[in-house]
């Protein structure tokens, strides 16, 4: 059967080849939200203003708190369902997807519609001024609303891949991408409806993926699929989905609280400009940061459902391999980062635009700043999602918060006063140095523990795998 063959694969497959069939759907559906985010803000700085980019960059962390809430459930029922069905537990992953969709709908609609009536309140929490509240809330607004509806799609998106789907998933992705990309110009400049059509033509999108996603799970030949007695809600079920998630969506709050300070250091120095070129940054700085989350939702799969089998080998290869991706992927972007850095940030406004110049020389700054130990962010992700993959969520938690909380936070608070303007971008580069250095710390130490006899060069096909697998010592 189909089954069969999906979950085998995970088993048997070469390392190297696998991680590439998984992890390149990934990578091409996660560059393909970054890319209709990057469009958006292109589109946005074109037709509506400096202003208007400043307004996108204090929805982002907001955006970012909304979407932790659904990396909790979606991130969670995926590293679940991995080790689930790697313990050949069908019934529990067909649970797993039942509560995905109902605790995604419940989630999306408190997280996305409570919060309306403080929205302008909230904004200006993050930094809003007279010139970027109207424009946040108009985008804001739509995004909060339409939530319901992007939770469920990324999470049950990331549940697809998960359970043997990457190319489905990489497609459903792609579809949405493309009609952004079509929608946006017709909603934002030939309607006018400005920053309103710009989050109107994310919503509807991910409307369209949505059906995608649900014909899959509607197939019954599919590995998970929708069936009768899935959807009641069992306690212990949702406390292993939620700690299992519960690292990425730390550091989505922890990102955001984070830029709530980068934004009020910015506007004590540049004013809401400052704050606008931070928000450009970030975007170019999160296109990379997307190829090396697909490196790693590629690995999640692998690293779950051998674990689960018991092939610790396997594990410690994949792991490996996705360490050595993610950091070519950072290197490669470190170096776009410091020779392009002036020709990219003027892609986001328009030469007419009487602010544009002030914001294309801060956002040059920054980006060149940001990008010296850019570098080290690929393994520092890697880590991050291994232990999360591999059911380990205190130690994934440790690393996220500690690179937020302990680096980064303090740095930021104590650079500004010694460099001025620089040491607000100095401050990331230093937490990134330091976390990097810590997580490959933590990480050689786990091995050492848990695997310490395991050679990740081993268990290949052809080989007698029986003698390769190793039972963890504890920790």
């Amino acid at each position: 059967m189909a089954k069969d063959e999906k979950l085998q694969e995970l088993e048997r497959r070469n390392i190297w080849p696998l991680l590439v069939s998984y992890s390149l759907p990934a990578i091409v559906g996660m560059v393909a939200t970054s890319v209709y985010n990057v469009v958006d803000a292109i589109y946005v700085g074109q037709w509506c203003g400096a202003y208007a980019i400043a307004g996108m960059a204090l929805v982002f962390p907001v955006m970012n708190l909304t979407v932790a809430v659904g990396t909790l459930v979606g991130l969670g029922s995926a590293a679940t369902a991995s080790i689930t069905l790697g313990q050949g537990k069908f019934e529990r992953a067909h649970r797993v997807l039942g509560h995905c969709v109902v605790l995604s709908l419940l989630f999306g609609t408190t997280v996305g519609w409570i919060p309306v009536p403080w929205l302008r309140e909230i904004l200006m929490l993050f930094g809003a001024g007279e010139s970027t509240i109207e424009p946040a809330y108009d985008f804001m607004l739509v995004i909060m609303l339409g939530f319901p509806v992007s939770s469920s799609f990324m999470n049950l998106n990331h549940l697809m891949r998960a359970s043997g789907y990457p190319r489905k998933a990489m497609v459903s992705l792609i579809i949405s991408m493309v009609v952004n990309i079509v929608v946006a110009p017709l909603f934002i400049y030939v309607l006018d409806w400005g920053m309103t059509g710009a989050a109107l033509a994310t919503v509807v999108a991910q409307a369209v993926g949505m059906i995608w996603v649900l014909r899959h799970f509607m197939h019954r030949h599919t590995v998970l699929h929708f069936k009768r007695g899935i959807y009641s809600l069992q306690t212990a079920l949702v406390r292993r989905i939620c700690t299992v998630g519960l690292p990425p969506c730390l550091l989505n709050i922890c990102g955001c609280i984070v830029v709530m300070f980068f934004n009020r250091q910015f506007l004590q120095f540049d004013g809401e400009m400052g704050v606008g070129a931070y928000g450009v940054v970030n975007r170019v700085l999160f296109l990379f940061v997307m190829v090396v989350l697909g490196i790693t939702q590629g690995m999640q799969p692998i690293a779950g459902y051998n674990l689960g089998i018991g092939k610790y080998c396997r594990v410690r290869r994949v792991l490996y391999l996705a360490i050595g991706w993610a950091t070519v992927i950072t290197l490669i972007g470190a170096a776009t980062m410091e020779i392009f850095a002036g020709d990219v940030v003027r892609l986001f406004v328009s030469p007419e635009d009487a602010d544009s110049s002030r914001l294309i020389e801060l956002a040059t700054l920054g980006t060149r700043l940001m990008g010296i130990c850019f570098v080290f962010v690929g393994s520092q992700i890697v880590i991050g999602n291994f232990f999360q993959a591999i059911g380990r969520p205190v130690m994934s938690i440790f690393l996220n918060l500690t690179r937020q909380l302990l680096f980064l936070i303090p740095a930021l608070w104590l650079l500004p006063q010694w460099l001025g303007e620089p040491g607000v971008w100095l401050s990331q580069t230093t937490a990134d140095f330091l976390s990097f250095l810590l997580g490959f710390t933590v990480l050689l130490t786990f091995l050492h523990r848990v695997f310490p006899h395991c050679d990740a060069t081993l268990d290949e096909p052809g080989e007698d795998k029986e003698q390769h697998r190793v039972i963890p010592a504890k920790s």
